[in-house]
């Protein structure tokens, strides 16, 4: 892959995403950004949906908010980024909706995959990277943080949103890597670069 690359990290809540996407952009020189909130309009939606006391957000309003934030997401950052040559490491991406309010809310995944390629304006990432990490271990590192709206949902929503990220690699295994995000930060952060840096042809 020699042109320039959209690449998304993703898992679940406490899986080191946000550590692992600095260093990569870093290491790439690329575009660091997040969803939600990778813009100022996103940072607002963000605000919404982590704050806890939203407890009334429905699943659907909550969908479409992530949308909305997809959609100046990619147009404000990842298409200009893009366009000039350079990569774009995300924090997060489509396939979160996908897991976390196509299987965590139930709300299926034929919808929610229209409106959010439709919000991409068809640019879905070229490749995802999927820190799998074993439930008892996330929730020790949970535990040690003060919790927004998604991490204070219980043990089931993330069992069904850790089985959306499966089926979701299983049916399109080529853009994904899986990482065991259980070793040492500085050898997860190596093997996540080996492996992206094998897909750049780098």
């Amino acid at each position: 892959m020699t042109s320039p690359a959209y690449i998304a990290l993703e898992g679940l809540e406490g899986c080191g995403k946000s550590t692992h996407t600095k260093r990569l952009a870093e290491h790439l020189d690329a575009v660091m950004t997040r969803e939600p909130g990778g813009t100022r309009i996103g940072g607002l939606l963000r605000a919404i949906l982590a704050d806890p006391e939203n407890t009334d957000l429905s699943p659907r309003t909550e969908a479409l908010l992530m949308a909305a934030d997809r959609a100046q997401h990619m147009a404000e950052v990842i298409q200009p980024a893009l366009a000039r040559g350079q990569h774009v490491v995300s924090d997060r991406s489509i396939y979160s909706t996908l897991a976390y309010q196509g299987y965590g809310r139930r709300l299926g995944t034929p919808d929610l995959l229209n409106i959010s390629t439709w919000a991409l304006d068809g640019r879905l990432p070229d490749m995802v990277v999927f820190i799998s990490v074993p439930t008892p271990i996330l929730n020790e590192r949970l535990a040690k943080r003060d919790l927004d709206r998604f991490e204070r949902e219980g043990a089931d929503f993330f069992t069904r949103i850790n089985d959306g990220f499966a089926q979701l690699r299983e049916a399109d295994p080529e853009r994904w890597i899986v990482i065991d995000g259980t070793a040492p930060k500085d050898d997860v952060e190596v093997a996540i670069r080996t492996a992206v840096l094998a897909r750049l042809n780098q």
